[in-house]
């Protein structure tokens, strides 16, 4: 029996790295999902790699503007039209800056805790609409290891995922009695495009701080939101998972 089986997953940020990986692995373990990307242009070339790895996938793809209360409604209306429920939330969709806080302009700081946070708070509505109705579900949200011992620059990404925590933990006490789990997951230093297109000084040093001594992979983090979508993780809400393999521990 797959951990999945017969449920309908929604991931937005799914069309590469964290997301692309927890797409796959929703799939593998019997979900049906829909993915949620920025542009057509790459949701499409997602849905072409999936496609391409099992032709038989029930998977569609879609680009709301995850910052638009009315886009986000209709296009959770669609997944539902073609899937019958949602069972899965998965809030992964994010950005991420550096810049130093005398370089930083409220415009940037506005533009991450608009897709990082709103967005979350937008798409959590709305599936907890649809799951209460239903009779429950599961919400989780990508987190991050600098939530909880921030970073030196770009102080606006661990803020940011520090109100992702805050909100899950919130609507994991709010939502429990409707039996919609919230969880998240607040991953490490892991293998996405930027992280393996580092030289080997950079990453080296790393790798050497990490007690596992690897950096994670995005199948990593997406395992872990396997799990706590599943019925395994029935009696688990309100956590902030890390994985980070140990990292700043």
């Amino acid at each position: 029996m797959k951990l999945l089986e017969g449920k309908v997953a929604i991931v937005t940020g799914g069309t590469r790295g964290i997301g692309f990986a927890t797409v796959k692995a929703f799939l593998e373990q019997g979900a049906k999902v829909a993915l949620f990307g920025s542009r057509k242009e790459t949701v499409d070339i997602a849905l072409e790699k999936l496609h391409e790895e099992n032709e038989n996938c029930q998977v569609i793809g879609l680009h709301p503007n995850l910052m638009n209360a009315q886009e986000v409604k209709e296009a959770f209306q669609m997944v539902v039209k073609q899937f019958g429920r949602l069972d899965i939330l998965v809030n992964n969709a994010g950005i991420s800056q550096r810049d130093k806080l005398f370089d930083y302009n409220l415009e940037d700081f506005e533009m991450i805790m608009n897709l990082n946070v709103n967005a979350v708070f937008i798409c959590s509505k709305e599936a907890a609409i649809l799951m209460k109705e239903q009779g429950g579900g599961v919400i989780l949200n990508t987190s991050s290891m600098v939530s909880l011992y921030g970073q030196p620059a770009g102080a606006g990404y661990p803020t940011s995922k520090f109100a992702v925590n805050g909100m899950t933990k919130s609507l994991a006490r709010e939502l429990g009695k409707d039996h919609i789990r919230v969880n998240a997951v607040a991953p490490g230093v892991i293998k996405t495009d930027m992280v393996a297109a580092l030289p080997d000084e950079i990453i080296q040093p790393i790798i050497n701080s990490i007690p596992l001594r690897r950096v994670g992979e995005p199948e990593d983090i997406a395992n872990a939101f396997v799990f706590l979508a599943s019925d395994m993780a029935s009696y688990i809400t309100g956590v902030i998972l890390s994985v980070d393999g140990a990292t700043m521990s």
